[in-house]
């Protein structure tokens, strides 16, 4: 599942975060077949979670208790104390004669120290002046006890969720969605295949330049009142559906779009203009056929007939873009707010102060500034907060951690390397398609670390350089990385705030109907996908 954004310094501490779970201390076989059972049912039950009549909450959460539960019985999670605030990254070669101290204490060592040669000497370890040249690790920093569910939570992700529905729910109050929903309605003439393209293409813009959540917020609170207003809330699944899907292509355009672009793009040495150069197609034709697929599967045509269309522009006509607005003040300073708060996301990663608070600051500081405006009556926006989401979130991030420390993504990571191993085409092919079914079901971060890994250290892949092209299988990471999230609904962050904005308008859909509508434009993107990188990327 794919945890957002938070600019180039994220990216390089969960390369960081990869190599730490790579070289921990070994662990059974059966328990990584225990875990990966666990998984498999956590994966089942989601599946059949209205036969279960439990809510996605509900059900993480057991999963995460009895996954802690084993995992601190077998040994598998640390908890030592947690270190925060810690200096940047040193070579251990400069500490060599030198004694650290810090409040009288050694300074001890937070990751496991592995020598040259791969061999790994465990964690917290005090830095001696004969060892041979280790890893770059962080020392320092202050020391905290901290149960050891809290760390494995995404709480940037949350950050971002919490402080973009908030930010979202509170503007809405301003009419200005409201205005802009209308004017794109009004727009398109009431076409509800205009529609679906101006609101498909809308959605690939912000995901390439935004969170992919906070795309899908946006894009799909404007998408709900379009319909709503055209009288076509029949089609609002398809609509959210496809824009959902949508976002995970929209984070294919740019290096920094997502996590798994900056691992992958890094370590492979491809510049931002390259990166772009050899996506941006891909992205212009998948988004292209997937609302094509999308028009002909949810039956969103052009209006036929003179007949038809004089009647559409007679009722968009109608329209009032200044319904809701109560107060132009008040909406003027929301259009303002809505502006920087779009362009702030998109610079994070580069704003002095900013880049070092990331993006869940930028989302819950610019919610705060909303409420400022309705500081007598917040309550109302907090219970209107998706509690479930988050919850179900937090009790998968905590799976997902305890499959990491348990080598469930290790030993998935094994077997894709041998499959690299196979004559090129086969292999690239089986890599992008085995990357996307694994990325579906399970965080890509530390798969497409791992996968970084071992391509790094494959003579036979090429990087980047002034005079030679990136190797396919590069290219194969990233893609499945990122398009596996439309085939599952915790596939993505996106994908699950999509199927939680379809529940919140009382349409049905579970977690197999979801597999089921996605699939088509799943296998669609990734076929296709296929076919770019064994035949168009150079």
């Amino acid at each position: 599942m794919e945890r957002l954004v938070q600019g180039l310094g994220y990216g390089m501490n969960e390369i960081q975060y990869g190599t730490m779970i790579a070289n921990a201390a070994p662990v059974s076989p059966w328990v990584t077949v225990v875990f990966g059972i666990i998984l498999l049912g956590l994966i089942a039950c989601l599946a059949f979670e209205e036969q279960l009549h439990a809510k996605k909450s509900v059900i993480a959460g057991g999963f995460a208790i009895v996954s802690l539960f084993l995992a601190a019985s077998m040994g598998l999670l640390p908890f030592q104390k947690v270190v925060i605030g810690s200096d940047p990254l040193v070579d251990h070669e400069s500490l060599a004669g030198e004694r650290l101290e810090r409040d009288g204490e050694l300074t001890h060592v937070e990751i496991p120290a592995v020598h040259a040669d791969g061999e790994s000497e465990g964690t917290g370890g005090a830095v001696a002046a004969d060892e041979e040249p280790l890893v770059p690790v962080h020392v320092d920093g202050h020391r905290i006890g901290m149960p050891v569910y809290i760390p494995a939570i995404d709480w940037g992700v949350i950050a971002i969720i919490v402080g973009s529905s908030l930010f979202v729910d509170v503007t809405s109050k301003s009419g200005l969605f409201t205005w802009i929903a209308i004017k794109v309605t009004k727009f398109s003439g009431g076409d509800p295949l205009a529609l679906l393209i101006l609101y498909g293409l809308m959605t690939v813009v912000f995901s390439a330049v935004l969170n992919n959540v906070t795309a899908m917020i946006i894009v799909g609170s404007l998408t709900a009142v379009s319909l709503e207003k055209l009288g076509r809330n029949d089609k609002l699944l398809g609509f959210l559906l496809v824009e959902g899907l949508l976002t995970n292509v929209g984070g294919l355009l740019t290096l920094i779009s997502s996590v798994p672009n900056i691992i992958v793009g890094t370590a492979a040495n491809i510049s931002f203009i390259q990166f772009f150069y050899v996506s941006a197609p891909y992205v212009t034709v998948a988004t292209l056929l997937t609302l094509a697929l999308a028009a002909w599967r949810f039956q969103i045509h052009r209006l036929r007939g003179a007949d038809e269309k004089e009647t559409a522009r007679q009722l968009v006509s109608g329209f009032d873009e200044k319904d809701g607005i109560e107060s132009w003040g008040v909406f003027w300073f929301g259009a303002a707010m809505l502006v920087l708060f779009i362009a702030t996301i998109a610079t994070t990663s580069v704003l002095p102060v900013i880049s070092d608070l990331e993006m869940g600051f930028v989302a819950l500081a610019f919610a705060g500034a909303m409420l400022l405006l309705h500081r007598h009556d917040v309550e109302k926006f907090y219970r209107a907060l998706d509690w479930d989401l988050l919850g179900f979130f937090m009790g998968l991030f905590v799976v997902i951690h305890v499959m990491e420390h348990a080598r469930v993504l290790d030993a998935i990571g094994s077997v894709l390397g041998a499959v690299m191993g196979w004559e090129e085409s086969r292999g690239t092919s089986a890599v992008l398609v085995s990357s996307s079914v694994v990325s579906s079901v399970t965080d890509n971060i530390p798969l497409s670390a791992m996968l970084a890994k071992i391509l790094g250290g494959m003579p036979d892949v090429a990087v980047q350089t002034a005079d030679t092209q990136a190797s396919r299988y590069w290219w194969a990471v990233i893609f499945g990385a990122n398009l596996g999230g439309n085939i599952t609904p915790i596939g993505s962050a996106s994908t699950l705030v999509a199927a939680t904005i379809i529940h919140r308008h009382k349409l049905p859909l579970s977690f197999a109907s979801f597999v089921k509508l996605a699939a088509p434009f799943a296998v669609l993107q990734i076929v296709i996908a296929v076919l770019y990188v064994l035949f168009v990327v150079p």
